[in-house]
């Protein structure tokens, strides 16, 4: 009996430990910050990160006395999240991955999808409030904080595909290459040009020629025939 005792407290030890963990899963690389009464895990909703995959700023909010997820249909309002990379910046709203109405997700886990497109570091910046609560936080993508982008080459099998950075690259060079092909051609195709515009305006002259000179035939030729109609009337019997 003793033993069962102890086997049944140990299961319901386990238990709340197992639960913890399988909601932790996601955040195993995430960086932990405080804002008032609120604890705020932040980052990649996909680790390991691969640039080209869609991926997402993963923020989940608890208590930070109690731990309890905070479901709030309209965070997405009062806060917002701008994720930055080198110079640029981009901002996106944040969306609740809990639905109320029909029990799915996750409470307390919010999450502004997008598809980091360069390998390297990435930044999130939190602006505005939770609740009454100001929020201005921002994170960096680093080995202490959570996963940088990486370049996918590493994990594609059986063949690698070209990365968006290099698509471009190639993109470009075929453009400038196609557009310098058709100056050169342009060039040498202009005393061509040239040739066929003057040719094209002695046809156009010489069919002017004719049609003048037919005119003027057949003016030269009307009061002859005038003249001999004069001479020889018709006969009407």
């Amino acid at each position: 009996m003793r033993a069962r005792a102890l086997m049944a407290l140990a299961m319901a030890a386990a238990v709340p430990v197992l639960f913890i963990a399988a909601t932790a899963a996601p955040a195993s690389a995430h960086v932990l910050k405080t804002a008032g009464p609120y604890h705020l895990l932040i980052g990649f909703g996909s680790e390991p990160t691969y640039a080209g995959m869609q991926n997402s700023v993963f923020l989940l909010l608890t208590n930070a006395k109690s731990g309890v997820p905070i479901v709030d249909e309209g965070l997405g309002d009062t806060l917002k999240v701008e994720v930055g990379f080198g110079t640029q910046k981009k901002l996106l709203p944040l969306v609740s991955s809990y639905d109320p109405d029909s029990g799915q997700g996750t409470k307390g886990v919010y999450n502004a999808y997008f598809i980091p497109t360069v390998p390297g570091d990435y930044t999130f910046h939190f602006a505005g409030s939770i609740h009454k609560t100001k929020v201005d936080i921002t994170v960096r993508s680093s080995p202490t904080t959570f996963d940088s982008a990486h370049d996918p080459a590493a994990i594609e099998f059986p063949q690698q595909a070209p990365s968006n950075l290099q698509l471009a690259q190639r993109l470009n060079a075929e453009s400038a290459r196609l557009a310098a092909g058709i100056q050169a051609a342009s060039t040498k195709a202009a005393p061509a040009s040239s040739a066929l515009v003057v040719g094209i305006a002695g046809l156009v002259v010489g069919v002017v020629g004719l049609c003048v000179g037919g005119i003027a035939l057949a003016r030269s030729t009307s009061p002859a025939r005038r003249e001999a109609a004069s001479n020889n009337p018709a006969r009407v019997e």
